[in-house]
């Protein structure tokens, strides 16, 4: 049985093969990654975040799965701009760091396409089931059934170990352990629950194995999982925005190939 987060509404993107969703999020990614110039990341991040309201996240559940990506974003701009490969006239320079046109230029082009490529990719994936996933790797793109189903129980394993983390957290507040060393404390707990999920891997590949999880046999699926027109438009979609953003890189002039 599908069970979807509280916080996703009904849509039609979390209604849509997942496959499709990985395909789409992939043309953009890799698209982006081709050249490294504002006007590419800029029109892709907007044509992208104008499409995020049909994909059923509230705007809690947004901003709470995007934060990592809106704090990795200007984290390795100002690395960029910092310690990036300095061209046209230096702006400022202190130490070993210099700012100059090129690195300030730069850095901001690799925070908008951190978060072109993070934010569809973080958004498409929140409207996705894990089994639903599985299906579509398995009978859309043929994937090993045996990777495929371990996948899938490693994905069904991290809601466990964040509750395990959140339990043991409690435990050590409990006995008054948690109030000094926050730094000690992380580094025991990560120790704690890294020993807990190899013993816990270890159980489930052997109940899987017993269960017959890793025969060879040409293995039979409870749900069909179908690519039909909704799939189609999708991923048009995600070859449309990648299209436009390179087209508008190009009028502009700021198209440069990482290659070359």
């Amino acid at each position: 049985m599908t069970a979807m987060t509280p916080h996703i509404a009904p849509s039609l993107v979390a209604r849509i093969n997942p496959v499709a969703k990985l395909i789409a999020a992939l043309v953009v990614s890799i698209t982006l990654l081709l050249s490294v110039d504002i006007v590419s990341a800029s029109v892709a991040l907007v044509l992208t975040l104008a499409l995020v309201s049909f994909a059923g996240l509230s705007a809690r559940s947004f901003w709470v799965r995007t934060a990592p990506v809106w704090f990795a974003a200007p984290f390795a701009a100002v690395t960029t701009i910092l310690y990036g490969e300095d061209s046209g006239r230096e702006l400022l320079g202190f130490g070993i760091a210099t700012i100059s046109e090129g690195s300030l230029l730069l850095g901001v082009a690799i925070m908008l396409r951190v978060l072109a490529i993070g934010i569809p990719g973080v958004v498409l994936m929140a409207t996705t089931d894990p089994t639903e996933l599985a299906d579509g790797l398995s009978q859309v793109l043929k994937l090993p059934a045996r990777f495929v189903l371990g996948a899938l129980a490693g994905m069904r394993m991290i809601g466990l170990f964040i509750d395990d983390w959140r339990a043991m957290g409690q435990a050590r507040r409990a006995r008054g352990v948690a109030d000094t060393g926050a730094i000690r404390r992380f580094a025991a707990q990560a120790f704690a629950l890294l020993v807990l999920a190899i013993r816990r891997g270890s159980k489930l590949a052997t109940a899987m194995e017993a269960k017959g999880f890793g025969a060879e046999t040409e293995r039979t699926w409870a749900r069909e999982s179908r690519f039909r027109g909704p799939e189609t438009v999708l991923v048009a979609i995600g070859v449309l925005i990648a299209g436009t953003a390179v087209t508008s890189a190009v009028l502009a002039g700021t198209w440069s190939f990482v290659i070359g």
